[in-house]
């Protein structure tokens, strides 16, 4: 009993406090994990106080990343898309940027096995088109200006392609000129007839073809007899 009584001297709240299963310490782990990629940020390293913010450059990279590509992380970049984002961001002037050295530099930063280039690779590859695109200018000075020419852009979706007019598709369309059964699947006005232009209805009405009279004789039968005498 004098045992007892140190003990709970010693530690007055023991009994107070609820012990916590271990499962509920996971699910805080996990949560807590979850939380923390989402946000961008790094459980116990040095930024995990601030989540990660990307830069214009960075941002634009992804956007071209992802572009026709619905399963593209935008971590990675295919040839495609660079040639895209070089050419809509105007780094191609086809004087001294052209689309075959875009597609060198690409080979060039790439690593062997990869088809892909990271972000990384990117500031590589601009740097050294930013190099042969202003020659008047240093290096630092030269990348910072191609910089700013793909900074917030992003990729520039084309209309739909009109049709081409040429002589040869609009003598197929023009309906006026055409002849024999297609002729008759056609009114003047160029709209298709349907059923009656395909297939060659029955007239079951009595009347012979070319008849202009047709239903004039209903009227007079039908005439009314008002006035008549008996």
């Amino acid at each position: 009993i004098e045992d007892f009584k140190v003990q709970t001297a010693k530690h007055p709240n023991a009994g107070s406090v609820a012990l916590r299963p271990h499962s509920e310490h996971s699910k805080d782990r996990t949560s807590k994990r979850l939380s923390t990629e989402s946000n961008g940020t790094s459980d116990g390293g040095a930024g995990s106080s601030t989540p990660v913010e990307l830069t214009a450059l960075e941002e634009s990279f992804r956007r071209f990343a992802i572009h026709g590509d619905t399963r593209a992380t935008g971590k990675e970049m295919h040839g495609k898309n660079w040639s895209k984002l070089c050419k809509d961001c105007g780094v191609i002037d086809g004087k001294n940027i052209t689309l075959t050295d875009v597609d060198i530099v690409f080979s060039k930063v790439k690593k062997k096995t990869c088809r892909t280039i990271t972000y990384d690779e990117f500031k590589a590859a601009l740097g050294e088109l930013a190099r042969k695109k202003y020659k008047d200018k240093s290096g630092e000075d030269a990348e910072a200006e191609v910089f700013k020419l793909i900074e917030g852009k992003a990729p520039v979706i084309a209309g739909v392609t009109r049709a081409v007019a040429s002589p040869t598709v609009s003598r197929l369309t023009d309906t006026t000129k055409f002849t024999g059964s297609h002729k008759e699947r056609f009114d003047e006005t160029g709209r298709g007839k349907g059923k009656a232009g395909r297939v060659d209805i029955v007239d079951t009405s009595g009347y012979v073809s070319g008849y202009k009279h047709r239903g004039t004789y209903e009227k007079k039968v039908n005439k009314p007899t008002e006035g008549r005498p008996m």
